[in-house]
Order: structure tokens, then sequence, then C-alpha cells
């Protein structure tokens, strides 16, 4: 069986921290999670409540849902709204675009029929292979594409239906933000600085982001970095994996498949060989 043989191995799991904790201990590993994010509703709901409703009237093609989380803040805007069963019926209209299993999951329990799906792994380039390849019952050009994003704007997939000749409308249904809680974070910091850490497990880019906030505010980049120069680094897919680049780290793999469990499991196997 592979094992992470003891070593510290760190992620920054939220909503799924208990399980990844969970998957380190079984594979031989001293789990280190320290949550790096919160999804909380946007201050206002109105930009949301004014997207539902466009969905509603029939303005759009196309709707492209990135998330699963998403769908569900966009189900408890129109829930709010007294308008469910008109945005469900506008949806099972509409051509619907999911990124990967989680929005289809939750879609699907909508009873909502998907038109088109991206493949691993999940990022805006398979999103407009998938279009691509839908090219003869809808072109790109000329179409109206609403895009549900998660906690940052999907700058790359909005420039490339443009590009392609679609309008574009894109709504972000929830924000990102710092826990509330930031000693785990500056736990794992100090960790790091003192090369403790063997494994670090990065399951979206958004959480690098939070903890380097942490790090520079405790003055610790430089050893931060000496210290996971000897960490093997595993990253989710190509998403997480730009944003380490973006902060100076080469990841060592991504797994066969973008799941948390393959992520855990195949980094044990590098360490154990």
């Amino acid at each position: 069986m592979p094992t992470f043989e003891s070593r510290l191995v760190l992620a920054f799991e939220s909503r799924r921290a208990r399980e990844i904790e969970t998957l380190i201990a079984t594979f031989g590993g001293r789990p280190m999670v320290a949550p790096a994010m919160r999804e909380l509703p946007l201050e206002s709901d109105e930009t949301t409540r004014a997207f539902t409703q466009a969905i509603v009237r029939g303005e759009f093609d196309a709707v492209i849902f990135l998330t699963g989380v998403g769908v569900q803040a966009l189900m408890d805007v129109v829930d709010h709204a007294g308008a469910r069963e008109a945005f469900l019926a506008a949806l099972r209209r509409v051509r619907v675009v999911t990124r990967g299993p989680k929005p289809v999951a939750v879609l699907r329990d909508l009873q909502v029929p998907i038109w088109a799906n991206a493949q691993e792994p999940n990022t805006w380039r398979e999103i407009m292979q998938a279009l691509d390849e839908r090219a003869t019952e809808r072109p790109l050009a000329g179409a109206r594409i609403a895009v549900q994003e998660y906690g940052v704007p999907n700058t790359e997939l909005v420039e490339a239906l443009r590009h392609r000749g679609a309008t574009v409308t894109a709504v972000q249904a929830y924000r990102w933000a710092m826990p509330t809680d930031l000693e785990p974070l500056r736990r794992a910091a100090s960790a790091a600085s003192r090369g403790e850490v063997g494994v670090l497990l990065i399951t979206s880019g958004i959480q690098l982001v939070h903890f380097w906030n942490v790090v520079r505010d405790m003055g610790l980049e430089e050893a931060v970095r000496q210290g996971l120069a000897k960490a093997l680094i595993a990253s989710i897919g190509p998403s997480a994996s730009a944003e380490l680049r973006r902060h100076g780290f080469e990841p060592a793999f991504e797994p066969s498949h973008p799941k948390m469990g393959l992520l855990v499991r195949e980094a044990a196997e590098r360490v154990s060989r």
C-alpha cells in the first residue's frame, strides 16, 4: 500500500477538511489541514437576481455553470424571490453547459438536462472544446452566453467566448474570503518555514493565494520557499498548477484524474517510490 512514511502532509481544504485529513492518515501521513478559504454569498444579490431574471425571460442561448456551489447559490436567490419553478423551467428550455461532475450532479437533482459538459481536467479550455463540438447545433458567433463564475472572474473563458463572436454576461454567484480563524494557516506557515512539511497538497489555486497572504504578513516568504524546496508539491489540476507557478513553485505532478482521493493516493505512491 502506498505510504507517506509518517511525513507531515499539509493541505488547505475547508469544506472537505475532515475527509482529506482521514485520507492522509490512511496512507500513513501526519495530516496538517489548515482551511484556507470561505465561500460567502455576495454582499448584495441584486446582480445575481437580475441574472436569474434574464434567464427566466429567455435572454440567453446557453448558460454555463462552472461549479455546483454556484448552481446552489443561484437556487438560493430564486428561492428567496419565490421564482424557483419559473427559473427551473427556463433552464430546461435553454442549452445548459457544465464544467465537470459537480454542477452536473446538482443540475441532475434539479432535473435540468445537460447540453454539453467539459471533460477532465475541467478547465476553460475543455469548456471551449465542448462548445466547439456542438457548434453545428449552436455556433458561438452571435450567441448570447451566460456564465456563472465562482469566487473570482474567469477572464480566460469570457475572452475566449467573445473571441468566437459570442455576447457574454457573467456573474459571480458567491465570493471567496479568508477564513475567520487564521491560526491554522499561521501554524502551517511556521511549519513550512522550518522545513517540516514533507508533502503539500493543493486542491484549488485560491488556497495558495490565501496561504501566501498569511506567509507575507508573517514575513516568512523566503523561509517558506526554502522550507518547501524539498517538499513534494502535488496539484489537483492545471488551474491550481498555474497558481503554484505564479508563486514560484513547480508542482511535482497532477493526479491521473482531478479528484481529491486520487491526489492523496498518488502523492503517497510518489513518496513510496
